[in-house]
This record gives C-alpha cells, structure tokens and sequence, in this order.
C-alpha cells in the first residue's frame, strides 16, 4: 500500500525563507513566490492577507491589522502564523479535489536548533502534510543546482539567504562540512539602514534600503559609479527629507556583513579534506540564495579565496526544486552509497 500511495502522492518542495517563501511542484514547477509575511486582525488572530499583499501592509496598519513576519534569521518566530502561512501556500498551488495529501520536504538552515527543526515539521503537518522531511538547505540548493551529488567527489555550495548563510561541502550525497551564520539579506539591508543614518542623518526603512542594495549595491569597486535618490526622516528634525547616495557609500555600507560571509568560507574551507578541496578548486564555489545576486559578491569570493566562484542559473529557486526533487534524488544517494561501502569494506 505504501508502495501505491507514493505513486499517486504529490510532491512539495518549500524554502521558508525569512524573506521570501518559494513552492515548488514536483512535474509543475515553481508555483508560489511571495513574501514571508502574514496580515492578521488584532485579538482574533483572523488572517487578513498573505505574501505580496500583506508585504505591502508592513508599517503602513491600522490599529486592529498586524503584520507579521513569522519566521526570524531563517527560523520560526511564530508558530501559529507559519501554519497559516504554509497552509495559503499550498491551497495556493494545489486543486482543491485533490484526495492524497502531500509529502513536503523542507529546506532550513543547518544552524538550527532541534527544537527549531521540530516546530517547522509540526507547522507542515497542521498544514496538511502526509510525511514531512527536513534537510539542509544547502543540500536543497545543490540538487537545484544540478549538482551532481552522489559523487564521491568534493562540492561547495554558499546558500545566502534572507537571514541565514550557509556554506557546505558535499560529498556521496551527504554533509562533510557544514557552517552557517545567522546573517544574510536583511543584514545587508540593516547596515545600509544604519550607514545612512550614522553618516547623514536620515531615517529609512527597510524596502528603501532594500532597493539601493539590488538597484546599486554591489561589492566590489566598479568604474561606474551609480546614484539614487532616496526619501526618509531627518533624524534630527523630524521632517521628510531627499537624499541622493551612490554606490560607492553602498559598497562601503555593506563590507562588515559581506567579510563575516566571507571568512566563514576561507573557515569551510580550511575544514575541508585535502582531497575534497582540490575538487572544489577544479570546481569552483556554488553560489545560490538572493543574497548571491549581489553584484560582483562572486567576483569578490573569487579573489578572496583564491577558488572560482559562481552564481546558479536559478539561484533564488534552487532550494525550494532541490526540495522538491529530493526523494527522486534520495534513491541515487541511497544506491551510491551502497556501491561505494561494497567497494570499501
């Protein structure tokens, strides 16, 4: 009957992210894009909006609407509301008539704590699932990638996300080295938030800061230099003001953050084993999560390590269809595995 049932089953592959919540289909695609983020009335806890159009509701409520972004530094902040969430999404990209409910894999930072690990498979259970797995994702990002795990042979892949950067070293389709930081997107965001106001004065918010990263971030030094014009608070009047900031203040802004990522890869790989790290010179770094999408962040780990590196073709959908292909993919690594033992007793 097992047997049967996974024959007909559906599935779904998810990347919780702080940020963004990613849905993947197994044989459909990637079917849901949208913030992390839930509207909810005040005291009843009643869901008001979800993803995009609770996104536009952050800051700007009324008295009895919160907005809500349940999950912190790639973790759950708020149970009951990640419930919610996972279960728009999948009512989302699945027919209602549908009778077999779901296997969902998970991809979550590997820095989480088992407690953690245990409230994200409680939430995709309330939300519907038949069997949930949670794995890395780092490994999530790697099977998106069309990286060929089940080697025997050394892979690195930097997964930079919304709150989290993972940096791991693959091998026969496991984990041989694995670090994480509780630091990505929203960090870069934050020190440019605390940049402009340190140095002129201006209060903004985070979509504000969120726009000067993607629009004229970058993080190594360019022969153009780009300019944009932005509003916030004077912080010391009160009063609206303009300001115009280039990429240059952009750049600098960003280096605290960036060399934290940085030194915890120069830290995996001096972990790595001399045989695995020779892969990864001839292989290059990885790069995937919206964090990588940096301009010159590449070019930047390339010179810092002296290892090539590079972005996935896919690199903000990478965990959520690795997700999604896992327990095709676990059947290889399953195989490789045996067949590799057999031939080292």
């Amino acid at each position: 009957m097992g047997k049967f049932s996974n024959s007909f089953t559906t599935d779904i592959g998810i990347d919780l992210g702080t940020c963004n919540t990613l849905v993947y289909l197994r044989g459909k695609g990637i079917l849901a894009n949208e913030p992390s983020v839930v509207a909810v009335e005040r005291g009843t806890r009643k869901v008001v909006a979800v993803g995009e159009e609770a996104k536009r509701m952050l800051w700007k409520t009324p008295g009895d609407i919160i907005a809500i972004r349940p999950l912190r530094d790639g973790v759950i902040a708020d149970l009951e509301t990640t419930e919610k969430m996972i279960r728009y999404f999948i009512s989302k990209v699945l027919p209602r008539r549908l009778f077999i409910k779901p296997r969902m894999v998970i991809g979550v930072p590997s820095c989480i704590t088992e407690v953690e690990r245990r409230a994200v498979e409680e939430s995709a259970y309330k939300a519907g699932a038949r069997e949930v797995k949670v794995i890395e994702e780092s490994l999530a990002a790697a099977i998106g990638a069309n990286i060929p795990i089940h080697e025997p042979a050394g892979h690195m892949v930097v997964d930079i996300g919304g709150g989290t950067s993972e940096i791991s070293v693959i091998s026969l389709g496991g984990m041989v080295v694995t670090n994480a930081i509780r630091l990505g997107g929203d960090e870069f965001d934050e020190a440019i938030i605390k940049h402009v106001r340190g140095i002129h004065n201006l209060i903004i918010g985070e979509r504000t800061a969120e726009e000067l990263k993607k629009s004229i971030g970058n993080a190594t030094p360019d022969k153009k230099i780009d300019k944009m014009e932005i509003k916030g608070t004077d912080a010391i009047t009160g009063l609206p003001r303009r300001l115009e900031i280039d990429s240059v203040e952009v750049r600098e802004a960003l280096q605290e953050p960036i060399g934290a990522i940085i030194e915890e890869i120069k830290k995996t790989l001096g972990q790595t084993p001399p045989e695995l790290a020779a892969d990864i010179v001839e292989r290059g770094i990885v790069m995937t999560g919206g964090g990588s999408l940096l301009k010159g962040l590449d070019t930047l780990i390339s010179n810092e390590t002296g290892v090539p590196a590079f972005r996935a073709e896919a690199p903000l959908d990478c965990v959520a269809i690795g997700a999604g292909l896992y327990f095709e993919q676990v059947r290889g690594i399953d195989s490789n595995r045996m067949i590799y033992d057999s031939l080292n007793p």
